[in-house]
């Protein structure tokens, strides 16, 4: 059967795509064969190796959680200060007054334009210089102030595209019974961009939790990764089981966060769709008596 987008596949077609999914899979088993071998020649599978990280405590109560505690509050920090700050900028962006859209603009192609890791480098020295912050809260106030300063930025560009793309029918209808801008703004058009702005803000919190590793890099931020750095050489270089498991944690921390931001999108979804009520003939008959619209 043929549509509109493409053509069906004939006989020939369908035999070639089966052909080079076959092969595409044997490609795929002799490159995982290939990279578990190496690893067993080399001894990474052996058991000494994972044994720390599941026979025993220790690797988990002195270095996994710890970090991971580490990386969780930086990201939670970052993620409650720069959701509302890009809401706030990307809403500026937005007003009809230039001493207020030109400013944010500015700002947002500022701090957008600016690699991440420097802006954390610049808050170390900044909370050195003209602050009293201790040398062991340093690192994690600059890695906040760095993933705040670049997250905020961009969601501010997400919000702001997110508003743009509602149909102009939306804010026209709210004009014409009778709503002030900032009424239209908090009671029509943000509830509805919220919604379709869900996965690239979900998108952009994922890489605040991934980009706290950059801390622990350069500024000496003990979060996850810098502890799997030191729990690797503590266990006799091991490399791979170490950074194997740190890996999975973070898979699991994103995987769970952009499963709770599917949830949340399907329940506003559901939440705004028309329950269906009838109105009884009294109610509209009352409402056409007094010259209100039902």
């Amino acid at each position: 059967m043929s549509s509109v987008l493409y053509d069906a596949q004939g006989p020939r077609a369908k035999r070639r795509n089966i052909l080079y999914t076959i092969v595409f899979l044997l490609v795929l088993a002799a490159v995982g064969w290939w990279v578990f071998k190496s690893l067993d020649d080399k001894g990474q599978l052996d058991w000494e190796k994972w044994k720390p990280f599941f026979a025993g405590t220790e690797a988990w109560t002195t270095y996994i959680l710890p970090g991971l505690k580490n990386t969780l509050i930086a990201a939670a920090l970052a993620m409650i200060i720069a959701l509302p700050l890009g809401a706030v900028f990307g809403i500026a962006r937005l007003s009809d007054h230039a001493w207020i859209r030109v400013p944010a603009a500015m700002v947002v192609e500022f701090f957008r334009a600016i690699p991440v890791l420097i802006l954390m480098i610049f808050g170390v020295a900044l909370f050195f210089k003209y602050t009293s912050v201790s040398s062991d809260d340093r690192p994690l106030y600059a890695v906040v102030t760095g993933l705040v300063l670049y997250n905020a930025s961009v969601l501010a560009e997400i919000v702001r595209a997110g508003i743009l793309a509602l149909p102009k029918g939306q804010t026209e209808a709210a004009h014409a019974i009778g709503l002030r801008k900032t009424q239209t703004m908090t009671s029509i058009l943000l509830p509805q961009a919220v919604t379709a702005m869900l996965p690239a803000i979900v998108s952009q919190l994922v890489v605040i939790v991934k980009d706290t590793a950059l801390g622990g890099a350069v500024l000496t931020f003990s979060e996850l990764l810098a502890s799997a750095n030191t729990m690797s050489s503590y266990y006799g270089a091991n490399t791979i089981a170490s950074f194997t498991i740190v890996a999975l944690i973070f898979v699991l921390i994103n995987f769970s966060l952009t499963t709770f931001a599917g949830w949340l999108e399907r329940r506003l979804r559901r939440g705004k769709k028309s329950t269906g009520a009838v109105l009884p003939p009294a109610a509209v008959a009352g409402a056409e008596s007094t010259g209100v619209a039902a």
